[in-house]
C-alpha cells in the first residue's frame, strides 16, 4: 500500500505515505501529513503525493516558513553573493512586502494562487503606508525577487519546483521616453556653464554613460591622447551613506568610448581647472583622482548631481527630463544619424544588440524611412546612369 488515510476527527484528516526502508536502518520510512477538509479533499492530496513519489518531485513537509528562509537566504546567500546595492534592493522588498504578505506560509506548500493572489492585492493597495496601490513596476520587481530566492530554495533542495514560474509577472506598458534633440541640447549646456557639474553632464550628453559609470571615472580611465574613456567600475552609496566602487555587472559594460573631439577639449579644460583648484589646497591631483569630486577630493554625491540636473532643467522648462535621458538622447541622437546600431549598443554596455533595439524602438520607423529612401535611389540611380552613357 502506497500510502492511506485516517480520521482524526471531523474536518480533519491524516495522510500516511509510506516510502520505502530507509538503506541505513532497514527501517520503513512513512510521511503523516494533516490535511483540513473532506475526506476527498484528503484523497486528492495523497494521489497528488503519490505522483509526485513516481515522478521524483516529492519534498517532505517542512515546518520552514517564507519567512524564516527569506531570512537565511538574505544572510547565507544574497549578502556573501550579490552586488551590496542590490542585496539592499532585495531586503527592502523581503522586509516591507514578501514577509508581511507571505511569510507565514510554509515554504512547501507556497502555491502559485498565493503568488497571484499577493501580486494582484500589492497593485489594488499595496503601498507600506497604506495610501493606494503599487504600480505593475514595482510588483513585477517583487515577483522577480520571489522568483530569485526561491531558485536558491530549489537548488539547496528545499523546494521541488519554483512556484512563481507558474504565474506571470503583471504586464505594464513602458513608459515614454523623454529625450533632448539638439537644440535643447545646447541650450541645458549653455545654462550649465558656470556650474561645477557642467563637464560631468557635457560628458553624460556626448559618451551615453550611466551616472554611476561617471562618478567612478578616474584620470587613469581616460586617455586625451587617443581620444578615449574605460569604463572599468561603477559608484554606489548605500542606504548608510557609504560609497562602494565595484566592476561592472557584464563584460559588455566594461568597455571603451571613443570621445569627440569636443569632448576631448572640454575634458583637458576641466583636468587643468581641477589641478588648479587641488594645488590651491596644497593636494596633488593623481592618477586615481576622481574626474568628479569635490574640492578635497572625495566623491560627488549621486543625489547631489541628479538634484542638480532636476534644477536645471526645470529652470529651462523641460519638465520630466531625467538625468539618465541624458543617456537615451545620446543613443536617439546617433541612430537618427544612422550610425549602426551595432556601435550604439557597443558606446552604452548594453549585453546584447537586442536591448539597444528594444529600448530605442521608438528610433526605428525613422530609420526604416531612411532605409527605404536610400534603396530606392540606388535602385533610380542604375537606369539613369545607363541612359547618361548611352547618349555618350
Amino acid at each position: 500500500m502506497r500510502g492511506y488515510i485516517k480520521s482524526r476527527y471531523t474536518g480533519t484528516y491524516t495522510i500516511v505515505l509510506n516510502l520505502g526502508k530507509d538503506p541505513a536502518t532497514g527501517k520503513r520510512k512513512q510521511q503523516w501529513v494533516s490535511i483540513k477538509g473532506t475526506k476527498k479533499d484528503a484523497e486528492k492530496r495523497l494521489a497528488e503525493m503519490i505522483h509526485q513519489i513516481d515522478t521524483g518531485t516529492f519534498m517532505r513537509p517542512s515546518k520552514t516558513t517564507l519567512a524564516v528562509f527569506f531570512e537565511k537566504w538574505l544572510t547565507d546567500y544574497a549578502k556573501p553573493n550579490l552586488a551590496p546595492r542590490t542585496t539592499e534592493g532585495y531586503e527592502n522588498i523581503i522586509r516591507c512586502h514578501l514577509i508581511p504578505g507571505l511569510g507565514n506560509i510554509l515554504l512547501t506548500q507556497l502555491k502559485p494562487e498565493h503568488i497571484t493572489r499577493y501580486e494582484a492585492q500589492k497593485i489594488a493597495s499595496g503601498r507600506c503606508d497604506g495610501k493606494g496601490g503599487l504600480s505593475a513596476r514595482s510588483v513585477r520587481y517583487h515577483h522577480f525577487t520571489l522568483h530569485t530566492a526561491l531558485r536558491t530554495a530549489v537548488k539547496w533542495g528545499l523546494l521541488a519546483r519554483n512556484p512563481t514560474d507558474a504565474v506571470d509577472p503583471p504586464h505594464f506598458d513602458r513608459p515614454e521616453m523623454h529625450t533632448l534633440n539638439e537644440g535643447d541640447i545646447q541650450k541645458l549646456l549653455a545654462a550649465a556653464k558656470d556650474t561645477q557639474y557642467y563637464t560631468l553632464f557635457f560628458l553624460a550628453l556626448f559618451t551615453g554613460m550611466r551616472r554611476s559609470e561617471l562618478l567612478a571615472l578616474r584620470w587613469q580611465d581616460v586617455d586625451l591622447l587617443l581620444c578615449q574613456a574605460f569604463v572599468t567600475r561603477s559608484m554606489h552609496q548605500l542606504r548608510d551613506g557609504t560609497i562602494i566602487f565595484r566592476e561592472p555587472k557584464t563584460a559588455r559594460s566594461r568597455r571603451m568610448i571613443s570621445l569627440s573631439p569636443s569632448t576631448a577639449i572640454e575634458l583637458r579644460d576641466h583636468y587643468e581647472k581641477q589641478k588648479l583648484a587641488f594645488a590651491m589646497q596644497g593636494i596633488a591631483l593623481r592618477d586615481d583622482t576622481l574626474l568628479f569630486c569635490q574640492l578635497d577630493g572625495k566623491p560627488l554625491l549621486p543625489n547631489s548631481v541628479t538634484h542638480a540636473w532636476i534644477k536645471l532643467v526645470r529652470r529651462l522648462g523641460l519638465n520630466g527630463i531625467r538625468l539618465h535621458d541624458a543617456r537615451h538622447s545620446h543613443a536617439s541622437l546617433m541612430l537618427k544619424q544612422g550610425i549602426h546600431p551595432k556601435i550604439v549598443q557597443e558606446r552604452l554596455g548594453h549585453s546584447s544588440i537586442t536591448t539597444t533595439l528594444d529600448v530605442y524602438s521608438h528610433v526605428a520607423p525613422g530609420l526604416q524611412e531612411a532605409a527605404a529612401n536610400r534603396f530606392d535611389e540606388l535602385i533610380n540611380l542604375v537606369p539613369e546612369k545607363e541612359a547618361i552613357k548611352k547618349e555618350r
